[in-house]
């Protein structure tokens, strides 16, 4: 799915950015650009962020190849 549509970032880029590291918005926006023009990703982004920071946490996040 789609998260932010500026930047074509998809809950899918997220999850892969949380397996190599990142943990918090500002990282989301460094590596991937997202929130950085609209803004109106933001809420999505961050419950996507929230839930890949789960599942990295329960072991289920694999690095991408």
């Amino acid at each position: 799915m789609y998260v932010c549509i500026c930047r074509q970032v998809t809950d899918r880029d997220i999850h892969e950015a949380v397996a190599q590291g990142a943990c918090r918005m500002r990282d989301l926006r460094e590596q991937l650009g997202v929130s950085a023009q609209c803004g109106k990703c933001a809420n999505c982004a961050h419950a996507v962020l929230k839930e890949a920071r789960e599942c990295c946490a329960d072991g289920a996040c694999q690095q991408p190849a």
